[in-house]
């Protein structure tokens, strides 16, 4: 951390193709999630940034007073609660309702490097060694991933865009991101 640079031996990533639920029918790729398998350093490394990065990122301004997930003392079940008062009140005093639900799970693919790593520096004021820039752009500079199924593999391709699945920095980067759309 102290060198500003993010290891590229931790860069690469194995994704294995796990089956969903169990009695799935294993021929339809659509009954697979891609599981990241991430060496336990790479864990480590990406805990103690996210200890530094969240006071920054989620006690800012910038950050919608209605986002709930991976803050402190927030939910998927606040959410749930805050969502059917809404609706509750809105029955009380007779008026009409509309939910739109949207379904962003592949969103964490999108997210373009450069923009994101701006983001974080103008917005968010993100600063210190392990949170500068060049350590931002160290960790998503030359990552690879390739799918391991049974001893066959994939030729590792180069990942140009989208948060890091599978580390436990990728989802409160999302939504940092997605605060600035």
């Amino acid at each position: 951390m102290q060198t500003g640079k993010f290891p590229s031996g931790y860069k690469r990533v194995q994704v294995l193709p796990m089956l969903k639920k169990t009695g799935l029918n294993s021929s339809s790729p659509a009954n697979y999630r891609p599981i990241s398998n991430l060496a336990t350093v790479f864990k480590v490394i990406k805990r103690l940034v996210l200890t530094r990065m969240r006071p920054h990122l989620l006690d800012s301004t910038n950050v919608s007073e209605f986002q709930s997930a991976y803050r402190i003392g927030h939910s998927t079940d606040s959410t749930l609660l805050e969502v059917l008062d809404g609706v509750y009140t809105a029955a009380d005093n007779k008026e009409v309702t509309v939910l739109i639900g949207l379904d962003l799970s592949a969103a964490f693919d999108t997210v373009d490097h450069k923009i994101w790593l701006e983001h974080l520096q103008t917005e968010f004021g993100v600063e210190g060694t392990p949170l500068t820039c060049a350590w931002r752009q160290s960790y998503l500079d030359g990552r690879t991933q390739y799918v391991k199924i049974c001893q066959h593999q994939s030729t590792a391709i180069q990942l140009d865009v989208g948060v890091p699945r599978g580390s436990v920095l990728g989802p409160i980067l999302f939504a940092v991101h997605q605060s600035s759309c």
